[in-house]
């Protein structure tokens, strides 16, 4: 393949053999921390799923009806993930519908705020990625700030029940415990906006300008595209502690 594709990464045989190696690599080293099988399962679906992606974006991008249909099925993706994360061995179909409230929600809220007031173009080749984007993020946030909360609460049930006994609700009890730490989960949404252009090039910014738009315009995206992730990773982290502190997460 020439153009783009080549600026970027050459495909070809050699890029096989280095993919394969980097996932033996990530294996080997996984082995220590009990992750080996789980890494070989994300590899091996990262592989079925970009194909699958591909076909599929093929047949639903021309359709915003069809995107629309698409963003629900990775809202669900997503939800399930993380509910699989917060609550390893909770009920999954009750832990997939309460995390939609911090990963779905606010993704699909502002992805449709965006496009009603024009900020956004309504085409499935914009709205697509953008929510794909913020699905992530909110994802990610919400399965950090949710397990911190559960481990905050396990190690320190002491505390609970001695804010109970002072006469805390059982809700503001596991809140005082569990809120502090939980914030840590933004710390690398945080950490990627305050350091980018210095440490690291983001994707958006890349694919812009080897499509052919302008530095500045590329610039602008990659703001949008970091201050939309900040703010729903923000939502997704309060809204997934407070469900913890309800005990419905």
């Amino acid at each position: 393949m020439n153009g783009i594709g080549d600026a970027v990464v050459r495909t070809g045989p050699a890029l096989v053999v280095a993919v394969v190696l980097l996932a033996v690599v990530a294996v080997l080293v996984n082995r220590r921390s009990g992750l080996a099988r789980e890494t070989v399962v994300a590899t091996l679906r990262a592989g079925a799923q970009l194909a699958a992606l591909a076909a599929v974006l093929a047949a639903v991008i021309p359709h915003l009806w069809a995107s629309a249909l698409f963003v629900a099925v990775m809202a669900t993706a997503a939800s399930w993930t993380s509910a699989r994360r917060v609550r390893p061995g909770g009920p999954r179909l009750a832990g997939t519908a309460w995390c939609a409230g911090p990963v779905a929600a606010p993704t699909i809220a502002i992805v449709t705020a965006l496009v009603a007031v024009g900020v956004l173009p309504a085409r499935g080749i914009a709205v697509i990625p953008t929510a794909g984007i913020m699905l992530g993020g909110a994802m990610v946030t919400a399965s950090l700030a949710g397990r911190r909360a559960h481990d905050e609460l396990s190690v320190r049930r002491g505390e609970v029940e001695a804010a109970l006994s002072l006469g805390f609700d059982p809700r503001d009890a596991r809140m005082e415990i569990a809120g502090p730490p939980s914030a840590t989960a933004l710390v690398p949404g945080l950490d990627q906006t305050k350091s980018v252009g210095l440490v690291t090039i983001p994707g958006a910014f890349v694919g812009m300008v080897l499509g052919g738009a302008s530095v500045w315009a590329a610039a602008a995206m990659q703001m949008f595209v970091l201050i939309a992730l900040l703010a729903v990773s923000s939502i997704a982290m309060l809204v997934t502690v407070e469900l913890v502190a309800r005990e419905h997460l």
